[in-house]
């Protein structure tokens, strides 16, 4: 198995279903290395320390994190866990955000705005081209951008993941620029 198909794997357990190899993840998300290898071999997923420590110093987009210690792993964000608190510190938001998605999505978000979904949060980008990015994993993409310094001031609030992932509970259509 290689490491893209590996990560895919850690990303499906560390946000997502940690009970497809019987585990739970910690309250801030987290889980012990070991027994994640353990489980994982059990399983027939060929997951060493070794492999695991490299997918997450190598990861383009640094989506896992390790605690100080060394010995946990999680995801940075995207969790559709519901009881996955990451500690993260509001912070507010630069002017502006942005998002990408595609055209199949753009008459629902002017009605609804941006909505987390199955996830804690939604996810923005800091950057016209890693929203752009982000989009065109599902087709041509669409860059949306979000006043979020009028959210804020409205009271909206900002958390920002470990790998600059800008995270809200909700955009309004209100506060989007459509291209």
């Amino acid at each position: 198995m290689n490491q893209q198909k590996i990560s895919k794997f850690l990303s499906l357990v560390l946000r997502h279903r940690p009970d497809k190899i019987g585990m739970q993840l910690e309250p801030e998300g987290w889980l012990p290395i070991a027994e994640l290898v353990t489980h994982a071999n059990r399983l027939g997923i060929p997951l060493t320390s070794e492999l695991l420590l490299e997918i997450v110093a190598t990861n383009d987009k640094q989506r896992f994190a390790l605690s100080d210690d060394g010995l946990r792993i999680r995801a940075n964000q995207g969790h559709s866990v519901s009881d996955v608190e990451l500690g993260l510190d509001p912070i507010a938001p630069p002017d502006a955000l942005f998002h990408g998605t595609v055209a199949r999505f753009v008459e629902s978000i002017r009605q609804h705005g941006l909505r987390k979904g199955s996830r804690n949060h939604v996810h923005l980008s800091a950057d016209f081209d890693t929203a752009t990015k982000v989009g065109s994993r599902r087709g041509k993409p669409i860059v949306l951008t979000v006043n979020a310094h009028a959210m804020h001031l409205a009271g909206h609030v900002f958390y920002m993941s470990a790998n600059g992932v800008w995270l809200t509970e909700h955009v309004p259509a209100q506060y989007l620029r459509f291209p």
